[in-house]
């Protein structure tokens, strides 16, 4: 069909009109034809079934019954009124409620003749009543669409104030379908269509409003999720190997000195299977002429930075400079440190840049940069300043880039003619299908595998009650030489609460722990940076046995004789921040332990990520949990919201769906690139829209 029809202004739609059009775009964003019909139902209800009064059961489902108003009263309550009508069928009487609309109602209601009405049963008094009823005259009800499964679509109160109800957009839709014939042109390849067995686009959208029976939704579902999929993949892959193709990247040719003399006399430990592995992968990207573009998933303490290291020394070995670019001074401090240490029998110049380094500082740092002999840039945001030019930039690391925003990265890959090799590291591990989605156009290393001799950490979760055995065991753990952590949650909204549990909490950890015997270090957000430092120092240092702290040591603190991690108030905490704060012990060789502290009263959601955390210690599997119990839009924050806002598909049930789609768009690029073959065409009109459109539902019918 015309695909113009269904850019129409859904003003222009027979029954909606200027002011629900204006209701529909703020509450909904339905602007055309096209939006309205991919509003597409939550859920759906049988109503195959009609039953008889007498059939009823105090079970509060939803139930269909045939029958006739006799007649309507309206009752005075305690607060307003309520309008009472006596419903009845051959079999028995029952009462229709309504609280709000009720002069409309009284007006509208025919006495005496057959309705159909739908709702939920109430039994009250000896009696079935049912507030706010569906209602349809059984002679509209015959002549209708015949909608066994009915669709309930998506509301907001607004629009239930507005009058424009879960049956409104129904027949708004059902307006739609006579307009169009329900023609709607494929979207897939004959070849999808046949492998697959995919039902044709205009069956598919049929159904998946008014479906016939629950297997032809069941079909519908999977063809609109696969092609939605299917395209996102599509696009997600064609960046991937345009940019492989279009943008040249320098070659790193050469392993030189500096690498292989670090790797055979300065490398601290041996590399991990998985270090070797993806220093192999990323080796490969470097001499392959394309820019590299690759995410670094490891989970925390896997050792990334040293595989950061060693590629930095592989550009310098090629005459160009490097820089790694973290979101916070801490975690730049602790990368400069540690790379500092690293290299310091290397002769290699490396220097710190960020919002605290003094103007004077600067200057030497700029010039260096630019006349070349400062090797290796580590810094915040602060690289991204102009005046931050290097001389030839040949690599850039980015250190949680989530953090990042798109702006921003791109501002670094600009400070050469041509861009650098991009590496991106995550120590939050991102589940396979949010992965594939948000970064399907990037190539992917993994190191999945810790540095030998490091012991999996213990974790228990006690509970308040327990208190004063953790206190016992927190003694003999000093007594051997360990030191402490006692992390409570800082949440926003409710600092002062959070100020005050953290000073309690203070306050008897000293009582149990008195002084000179033990010594406590406090850190929280209400401290000034060179206090914090002070205080982050002498813990650092061993000076103090106890660190009481709020989340702000949550990334970047590396203290390998830190053995026990308490974490209060467990139950507040999200799954992937537990498991980061897990991840500042078990630094050293000694056995850590990480004790989750929590009240009796806990959520059925705070039970699983509690019971995730004492039965794993693996980054991956708890990701995967994260993402059944958040959803994908709240792992990744609203930076990468545009991609996961998805009209059918769910990232978290529809993985299968996902791997099909991802092998198809795959399979579709590789054997004809330019989508020239004619069973492709169909595939290339459609893309060629998405891309004009960047939003896929905006023209995919």
């Amino acid at each position: 069909m015309n695909a113009n029809l269904l850019q129409t202004p859904i003003a222009y739609l027979k029954g909606v009109g200027p002011n629900r059009a204006d209701t529909l775009r703020s509450e909904l964003g339905i602007a055309t034809y096209q939006d309205l019909l991919n509003l597409f139902p939550n859920r759906y209800i049988d109503k195959t079934r009609y039953y008889k009064i007498t059939e009823l059961q105090r079970s509060n489902a939803d139930v269909q019954i045939v029958g006739k108003i006799i007649n309507i009263k309206t009752v005075e309550q305690k607060k307003g009124k309520r309008l009472v009508a006596t419903f009845l069928d051959e079999t028995g009487k029952m009462e229709l409620v309504w609280f709000r609309g009720q002069k409309w109602i009284r007006e509208n209601l025919k006495l005496n003749i057959p309705y159909v009405i739908f709702g939920r049963c109430n039994w009250f008094n000896g009696a079935f009543s049912m507030p706010h009823p569906e209602m349809e005259l059984l002679t509209e009800h015959q002549q209708g669409v015949k909608v066994h499964m009915q669709p309930v679509y998506p509301s907001t109160e607004k629009l239930g104030n507005k009058g424009i109800t879960n049956r409104v957009i129904s027949k708004l839709i059902q307006q739609l379908f006579a307009e169009t014939n329900g023609r709607f042109s494929e979207s897939l390849s004959p070849t999808h269509l046949q492998e697959l067995k995919l039902l044709p686009k205009h069956e598919a959208m049929f159904n998946i409003h008014f479906p016939k029976s629950s297997e032809l939704l069941t079909k519908a579902q999977f063809r609109l999720k696969f092609e939605e999929l299917f395209y996102i993949q599509m696009q997600l892959i064609t960046k991937k190997l345009l940019r492989k193709q279009k943008i040249k990247g320098y070659n790193f040719d050469l392993v030189g000195t500096l690498f292989n003399d670090f790797y055979a006399n300065y490398l601290p430990f041996e590399l991990t299977g998985a270090q070797k592995r993806v220093i192999k992968e990323i080796r490969a990207d470097l001499g392959s002429n394309a820019q590299m573009n690759r995410l670094l998933q490891g989970d925390v303490g896997s050792g990334k930075t040293i595989v950061a290291v060693m590629i930095m020394l592989l550009a310098i070995d090629n005459g160009f400079q490097a820089c790694l670019m973290a979101p916070t001074e801490i975690l730049a401090n602790q990368h400069y440190q540690g790379i500092q240490e690293l290299l310091k029998k290397t002769g290699i110049q490396c220097a710190l840049l960020t919002g605290s380094v003094k103007q004077s500082a600067r200057r030497p740092i700029h010039e260096n940069l630019e006349n070349g002999r400062l090797q290796i840039l580590i810094g915040t945001h602060a690289l991204l300043e102009d005046k931050v030019q290097f001389k030839n930039l040949g690599l850039a690391i980015v250190d949680e880039q989530h953090r990042f925003g798109v702006a921003q990265r791109s501002k670094l890959w600009h400070k050469n003619e041509i861009p650098p090799h991009v590496l991106v590291m995550t120590a939050t591990p991102i589940p396979r299908t949010l992965a594939m989605s948000l970064y399907g156009d990037l190539d992917i290393s993994v190191i999945d595998e810790l540095p030998p001799g490091r012991k999996p950490i213990k974790t228990v979760h006690r509970f308040d009650s327990n208190r004063l055995k953790v206190f016992r065991f927190i003694r003999d753990e000093i007594k051997k030489g360990r030191q402490i952590y006692v992390v409570y949650p800082l949440i926003q909204e409710s600092e002062a609460l959070d100020y005050k549990d953290l000073m309690d909490g203070y306050e008897s950890i000293a009582r149990d722990f008195p002084a000179p015997d033990f010594q406590i270090s406090i850190v929280h957000g209400k401290m000034k940076p060179a206090d914090k430092d002070y205080e982050m120092e002498r813990f650092v240092k061993g000076e103090t046995h106890i660190m009481v702290a709020t989340t702000v040591i949550e990334v970047g603190v590396n203290i390998p004789n830190a053995s026990v991690m308490i974490i209060e108030s467990a139950e507040r905490f999200g799954l992937s921040q537990l498991h980061q704060l897990r991840g500042r012990v078990g630094r050293g060789a000694d056995q850590s332990f990480c004790i989750l502290m929590t009240s009796y009263k806990l959520s059925a959601e705070a039970k699983t990520r509690l019971e995730t955390m004492v039965a794993t210690n693996d980054g991956f599997e708890i990701a995967e949990v994260d993402l059944r119990l958040r959803g994908p839009g709240d792992i990744m924050g609203t930076q990468q919201s545009g991609i996961l806002n998805m009209k059918i598909a769910d990232l978290v049930k529809d993985n299968d769906i996902l791997q099909t789609a991802r092998h198809y768009a795959i399979k579709i690029l590789k054997e004809d690139p330019s989508l020239e073959r004619p069973e492709n065409l169909i595939v290339r009109h459609v893309y060629a829209q998405l891309t004009k459109h960047k939003n896929i539902w905006n023209y995919i019918s």
